[in-house]
Formats: structure tokens, C-alpha cells, sequence
């Protein structure tokens, strides 16, 4: 009952409608929990309408009227690549890469001011960020989890905790996996532009909404398509960086498939192929993500000797006052 009564809360809320769109968002939610093995978070499948009827909320804690919110959400549906290839390796803190933003943007605002205007954190995104604060969110939750049934009790409350943080990871990396996600040319194609290549903001709407839903994509269309779990290994944030990457790396296919029709042909091989591929991948990864969680709340949290507020941290930043992850 109390799932029933949240879901109907939220689907009071005003929509805003970004990334995806709503059926690309929840078609990605639902096919990764129903890629779960038996071995990974199950309890999650007795959430999936929850999940997959909320996971456009992110975005609705981005309107303009929410400033305090608008400013904090905004850049974490982004990772604009072309704005930072200053920086490397990319920082492992949110902050540290926010203050080598403006370090930059100081040295170039009078030389290349035009650069320096959208070197800042709304214009380049934190899409990882926020995405790794989610997921290391869910291995806290199902830490409780397996606390709670260890000693025999209810863990409902940290079932939906963690449905609630899969709804916020599953927006982000949903969002990574579109390739306009992950470029400056997001809304249009901006700069030099010898192959005519749109410059209406309306392509991303067109491709990730109208496109989506007028070729009615479901589930089942994906399911077959997500593969065996992988990422069982290695660090999660190079995991990240590295989808993030192969999804831009396919934005300038948006833009040439646009150039056919804008989009208005939803039978067109090309494109639908794409939209399969992209949301296969990101169900795929947040499917990944959830069952690698899953596998490390099974340990207990890693001592860290000294701690990141500690002073004497061989890796501690003062202008963060902590070291990163």
C-alpha cells in the first residue's frame, strides 16, 4: 500500500520532459530489472512498476521556479565532452572537477572568451558524479537490506530506499546512454559546420521523444538485446567514463541520421536501430551497476585509514577539504 500511495504522489507531479522522454526512460528502468539474475538484487523486479513509472523524476527537480534545485540538478544529466578535453585524467571528486572548471575559465576568459563563457559546470555537466553518488547510495541501501534479513526482520524501508536510489541512477546513466548527452552540440550543432548539420534545438526532442514514442518502444524490443552481466570487475568510475564515452562517440550519427528526414519516418532501419542499441546499452549498464551493488554490500565498508576529512591523508585537497574517492 505504501508503494501504491508514493506512485500515485508522483504521478500528480508536473512533468518536465527532457532525455528519452518518458517511454525511452522507463522502457531502459524496466528492461534492466528484468535483466537481473537470480544472483543480483531480485527484490528490485517487486518494485519495476514503481521504478519504471517514476524514472523521468529527476527531471522534474530541474524547473526554473526550484532555483536551489535547478542549479544543483541541472549539470547532472550532462557530460558535455568537447568542454573540458583540457582535463586530464578526469578529477575523482565532483568539486575538484568543478575547481579545475574555473581555474581554467580564469586563465581563458580574456584570450577566448567565448570558450571561458561555457567553461563552467552547467555547460560541461557532472552526469558521473551523479551517477556514482546513486550507486555507491545503493550499496549502502542494500547493506540494510542484508542486515535486515541477517537478523530476520522487515526490510521493506531499505527495499524502497534503494528502489528510490535506482530510480535517480537509472535517469543518469538512461541519460548517458543518448549520445546528444554527451556533447556541446546537444541542442543543435554549434561551431564550424561544414556538413550542414542542424543547428535547431528541437533535434533532441525530436530523436529522444517523438522519434521513441512514435515507433513505440517497449521492453521486450531490448531485453534480448542486453546481453550477459559484465563490470563485475574493476573500478566502476573508469566503468562510467568509459560508457559515457561510447555513447558520444556516436552523437555525430544523430546528426547525420537527422539530416535524412528530421526524424519524421519512424520506420527508418537506421534510426530505429539506433535507439535500440543506445537503450539496450544503457539498460545494460544500469542493469550492470545495480548487480555489482548488489555484490558489494555483501562486504562491510571499507575501512579508510587515514579518513578523507583527515588532514594527514596523503591525498587530502584543502580546496575541497577532503580527498577523493
Amino acid at each position: 500500500m505504501r508503494r501504491i500511495a508514493l506512485t500515485a504522489v508522483l504521478l500528480l507531479c508536473p512533468a518536465v520532459a527532457h532525455a528519452w522522454g518518458g517511454t525511452g526512460h522507463a522502457v531502459i528502468d524496466r528492461a534492466a530489472i528484468q535483466a537481473i539474475p537470480d544472483s543480483g538484487p531480485v527484490f528490485l523486479r517487486r518494485y519495476v512498476d514503481y521504478i519504471s513509472a517514476s524514472a523521468g523524476l529527476p527531471d522534474s527537480w530541474r524547473g526554473d521556479s526550484e532555483g536551489f534545485s535547478k542549479i544543483e540538478e541541472d549539470p547532472n544529466h550532462g557530460w558535455f565532452r568537447e568542454q573540458f578535453t583540457f582535463l586530464k585524467p578526469i578529477p575523482r571528486s565532483r568539486y575538484e572537477f568543478i575547481l579545475a572548471l574555473y581555474k581554467h575559465y580564469e586563465t581563458i576568459r580574456d584570450s577566448d572568451p567565448a570558450t571561458a563563457a561555457r567553461t563552467n559546470v552547467r555547460w560541461t555537466g557532472t552526469l558521473p558524479y551523479a551517477a556514482m553518488e546513486a550507486y555507491e547510495r545503493l550499496i549502502v541501501c542494500m547493506r540494510a537490506i542484508r542486515a535486515a534479513q541477517a537478523r530476520g526482520g522487515d526490510a521493506s524501508v531499505p527495499e524502497q530506499h534503494c528502489a528510490f536510489q535506482a530510480i535517480r541512477l537509472g535517469h543518469y546513466i538512461g541519460d548517458g546512454s543518448q549520445p546528444l548527452h554527451n556533447s556541446a552540440n546537444s541542442d543543435g550543432w554549434l561551431g564550424p559546420n561544414p556538413n550542414g548539420y542542424t543547428r535547431d534545438r528541437s533535434i533532441h526532442g525530436r530523436f529522444e521523444s517523438r522519434f521513441v514514442d512514435g515507433m513505440g518502444l517497449t521492453a521486450a524490443d531490448i531485453v534480448p538485446k542486453i546481453g550477459a552481466p559484465a563490470h563485475l570487475h574493476g573500478d566502476m568510475f573508469d566503468a562510467v567514463l568509459a560508457f559515457l564515452d561510447q555513447s558520444g562517440d556516436r552523437m555525430e550519427t544523430v546528426y547525420k541520421l537527422e539530416k535524412r528526414d528530421g526524424f519524421s519516418n519512424t520506420a527508418d532501419k537506421d534510426v530505429r536501430a539506433l535507439v535500440y542499441e543506445r537503450t539496450a546499452a544503457g539498460a545494460a549498464m544500469l542493469r550492470d551497476m545495480l548487480c555489482r551493488a548488489w555484490a558489494e554490500s555483501a562486504a562491510p565498508p571499507a575501512r579508510v585509514t587515514p579518513s578523507p576529512l583527515d588532514f594527514s591523508n596523503p591525498r587530502f585537497n584543502p580546496e575541497t577539504g577532503s580527498s577523493p574517492a
